[in-house]
């Protein structure tokens, strides 16, 4: 079995296992989390992986931060984490790519992210994952619109933007990707 194959396998048996211990069906995730039953089936089997806002709107039906959907795929939190042993997932449509800087570790509060958005993408997520969690985002290259509970932001090169999520969130870029780094706390 290849590493993508590999990892699309531990994502859908950590996604089954999150909703089984639960004690959910398919049907009542699929109605909290708006995503569609038979898509929950099929990402469940490891037929297809789920898109950004798929996961967030999964990590929002399970009050999890993205990074706990994405734990599977995560690498041991050793002290030191070179660039190499750091955990990535890339959205299947080609449009965006996570990697952990820093994966989240029991006692630790601080996440850090690092992502890029391809160009002419549009990525929304209806509601956080864990309302009022803070976010502070770096951009390091390109141009990104971040809409954050209604109020929009051009973002460049080196503005950095804080904020609290308690709602919807998009982030949009034009004709060059974006990459930026976001620290979770």
């Amino acid at each position: 079995m290849d590493e993508n194959a590999r990892r699309n396998t531990a994502l859908a048996d950590h996604l089954r296992s999150l909703r089984t211990d639960r004690e959910l069906t398919l049907q009542e995730l699929a109605q909290t989390s708006g995503v569609s039953r038979a898509t929950l089936s099929r990402i469940e089997n490891g037929e297809v992986s789920p898109t950004a806002e798929t996961l967030g709107r999964l990590a929002s039906a399970f009050g999890l931060p993205l990074s706990q959907l994405l734990a599977p795929l995560e690498p041991e939190f050793p002290p030191l984490l070179r660039r190499a042993e750091q955990g990535s997932w890339t959205d299947p449509g080609g449009g965006f790519t996570r990697r952990s800087v820093s994966p989240p570790a029991s006692g630790l509060k601080l996440e850090m992210i690092e992502c890029e958005i391809g160009p002419n993408q549009r990525i929304s997520y209806e509601r956080p994952a864990v309302p009022a969690h803070e976010h502070h985002l770096v951009l390091l290259a390109g141009a990104l619109t971040l809409t954050v509970d209604g109020e929009r932001y051009e973002l460049r090169p080196g503005d950095c933007l804080r904020y609290r999520l308690f709602g919807a969130s998009t982030f949009e870029t034009g004709d060059e990707p974006a990459r930026y780094l976001i620290a979770l706390a």
